[in-house]
């Protein structure tokens, strides 16, 4: 009975969680005069907003847009935040507790304080309107350094030990040993990057204003204050189906990775 209590009160749970989302789906396919209606099924199935989204919005063009940076945000923040990460955790150098310090410092900094200098130094560069200006600016982030650091310091050292005893070098141990151990905190890196650099909104709006290089969540907020939804709920809503549906696609393949991995390494020490 305990058992079977506690699997009620989870699954109530979890329809107050997803019933938005599913409403959402629902009002897609639905007339906007039973927009208002809370229930999820409606005898006037259209798709008269998908149409609508796609006509008024190159949204294919923005779905490859916003695989192509969120992916290579991905792959570097992994990247480069495992470097450090493994250095801060494993190698003793001067001021490595200092470096620490200002990484975690930089956390607590709103973006918004450092969008103008930013902005500046793409126009300096002249990456305004490219590839670039969305890519580079989150290659790093602290709190995948962090998330690194924390995990590699769970890493028994005798298992590094061993393998420089072999003549492995730093850079070929975190290769060959410590990445293929580190599945969990990967996947958990990148599910986070992956979603912050999907769902990114201002900083694309800034510098980003060809319609062929902007990215999926930029085309659905134009679409909705820019006047082209031309107030149709419905198509709103679909554009906004749209542009979540990859996200819970991911993160239901890689969930387990994520849950494994915050609940074994987390932030301590």
């Amino acid at each position: 009975m305990k058992k079977a209590l506690i699997y009620i009160i989870l699954i109530v749970g979890g329809i107050m969680f997803a019933y938005p989302f599913l409403w959402m789906l629902s009002a897609s396919f639905r007339p906007d005069i039973e927009i208002s209606n809370v229930g999820l099924l409606s005898s006037n199935f259209t798709l008269e907003n998908l149409k609508a989204v796609f006509e008024k919005i190159p949204l294919m063009r923005g779905l490859l847009n916003s695989l192509f940076v969120s992916t290579c945000i991905t792959t570097s923040v992994i990247f480069f935040g495992s470097i450090v990460g493994y250095a801060l955790s494993r190698l003793n150098f001067f001021g490595r507790g200092f470096i620490m310090g200002v990484i975690l410092f930089t956390m607590v900094i709103p973006f918004q304080i450092t969008m103008i200098p930013m902005y500046i130094l793409m126009v300096k560069f002249g990456w305004v309107d490219s590839y670039l200006a969305l890519i580079v600016p989150a290659m790093i982030n602290a709190l995948g350094i962090l998330l690194f650091r924390q995990f590699f310091m769970n890493i028994p050292q005798d298992l590094i030990d061993a393998a420089k005893i072999d003549g492995c070098n730093n850079f070929t141990i975190l290769m060959r040993i410590i990445w293929p151990i580190s599945k969990p905190v990967i996947i958990t890196v990148g599910i986070i990057s992956f979603m912050g650099a999907w769902n990114n909104v201002l900083w694309p709006l800034i510098v980003i204003r060809n319609e062929s290089l902007m990215t999926l969540p930029q085309l659905v907020t134009l679409f909705k204050v820019g006047g082209q939804s031309e107030s149709q709920v419905g198509a709103q809503l679909a554009a906004a189906s749209f542009l979540a549906i990859p996200i819970i696609i991911i993160y239901s393949f890689f969930q387990r990775y994520f849950i494994n991995s915050m609940a074994t390494s987390g932030l301590k020490g």
